[in-house]
């Protein structure tokens, strides 16, 4: 399938109540307003193509830039390619959706995630985060170092408080991904959360909203669903 015809494509299954729902978290023109579930017939024809998806995600355009995720090949691409893309994700369903997914199937996952977490860009230190909750609910337990898991955790601890507010989410995310996909650090992974406590996001248009880590692993073990690992992350 060539570039124009994907653009299309995408532009046909564009929604109106879609592209507002975007918008409204932060996405801007151009886009179509295209669902993730629309998009995977369009997934399977095409499988994997790194040229085509370089080209969807240099197009700026929302749409674009995350099916350019879905056919990526990750062990195609290099720590410039990876630094490049989250360069130009300017907002959070780009760092944390598009590129930190692409990411976690990478080889050189870690590596890239470790220089992000230390950037100054908040983007970028989400990204990084998320990175590490993807790889948490898709790896096996042993393809982690546990030293450096707890390492992050008590990093974490010290700073989701003076964190911007998308990182102080996928923070959060992160302990809760310890805490339900990796045996192994369960129980600290509840220590950490009863330590950080509830956080409040307070958001100039919105509703104050809470950051409760040790909530959701406590449901998670309520619904029996620790160690719990997806057999895909990208759609």
């Amino acid at each position: 399938m060539e570039f124009k015809e994907v653009m299309d494509n995408l532009e046909a299954l564009g929604k109106e109540r879609t592209k507002k729902i975007y918008m409204s978290n932060g996405a801007v023109e151009p886009l179509f307003g295209v669902t993730t579930g629309s998009m995977k017939p369009m997934r399977k024809a095409i499988k994997k193509d790194q040229a085509l998806a370089e080209q969807l995600y240099e197009t700026g355009n929302y749409d674009a830039m995350y099916f350019a995720g879905v056919i990526a090949d990750p062990q195609a691409m290099t720590k410039a390619d990876f630094n490049r893309w989250m360069d130009q994700a300017y907002f959070y369903m780009i760092s944390d959706y598009v590129v930190a997914v692409t990411l976690s199937e990478s080889d050189i996952a870690q590596e890239v995630a470790d220089e992000w977490l230390d950037h100054q860009e908040a983007l970028h230190r989400s990204g990084g985060w998320c990175t590490y909750t993807w790889l948490l609910g898709h790896r096996k337990d042993d393809y982690f170092d546990k030293n450096k898991i707890m390492s992050l955790m008590h990093r974490a601890k010290q700073e989701i408080n003076d964190a911007p507010e998308r990182v102080q989410i996928a923070i959060k995310n992160f302990i809760v991904a310890v805490g339900v996909s990796y045996l192994p650090l369960h129980e600290e992974a509840i220590q950490i959360a009863q330590e950080i406590g509830v956080i409040v996001i307070r958001k100039d248009t919105k509703k104050p909203g809470q950051l409760d880590a040790l909530s959701e692993i406590n449901k998670a073990v309520e619904k029996d669903r620790i160690g719990f690992k997806r057999r895909y992350v990208r759609c």
